[in-house]
């Protein structure tokens, strides 16, 4: 088994006028994140991670900001491209663990719901995620939230993958036979 670790780190500023999306759970406050995408910086920090494990580039190389499709868009959905990108590599999700860095909101009390959100969108348990928040103290940044991320990914087993392919081909050589069978009694007994 082969396993791969990916380190993934995003910040964005707050801005009056915009929802607060963190984890792909939107959270009430004042000021959301300015970001080209939903600004949500969980999920960019994952969606880094993942993608850094298999050494595919990162988010900006898949959806990259300049592009206006993008504008707005849920963070969801860069984190399915991520998922993806790690199954095609023949990988999958160990656990996760986060350190988000911001002066408000609390996160204390979300830290549950963006478990399990993104527990849910990992494919994962929810005791397989890490969700930690500091505040910024001393360090300037306080007009900002700031994620990092770290995963780990296991191979998937392929002897369980190939286990099932011969017993689907051992399936159909069996029904093949059947239906010749029953073509041939069925003409007169060839």
């Amino acid at each position: 088994m082969s396993m791969r670790i990916g380190f993934g780190y995003d910040s964005h500023e707050f801005r009056a006028g915009v929802p607060l999306i963190i984890g792909g759970v939107r959270l009430e406050h004042t000021h959301g994140l300015d970001g080209h995408s939903d600004g949500d910086v969980l999920l960019h920090a994952i969606t880094d991670a993942l993608l850094g494990a298999v050494s595919v580039g990162d988010i900006g190389s898949f959806f990259p900001p300049t592009d206006p499709r993008w504008k707005g868009a849920d963070s969801t959905i860069f984190l399915a491209e991520a998922m993806r990108q790690i199954e095609m590599a023949g990988f999958r999700v160990v656990n996760v663990d986060t350190t988000m860095i911001l002066a408000a909101p609390k996160i204390v009390p979300h830290a549950e719901r963006l478990r399990a959100r993104v527990a849910e969108l990992l494919s994962i348990e929810r005791s397989r995620v890490g969700i930690k928040a500091k505040t910024p103290e001393g360090t300037g940044t306080e007009r900002a939230a700031i994620a990092h991320a770290v995963v780990l990914l296991e191979s998937i087993p392929l002897e369980p993958l190939i286990e099932e392919a011969e017993a689907e081909a051992e399936l159909e050589l069996q029904q093949e036979g059947e239906i010749s069978g029953l073509l041939r009694d069925g003409n007169g007994r060839q």
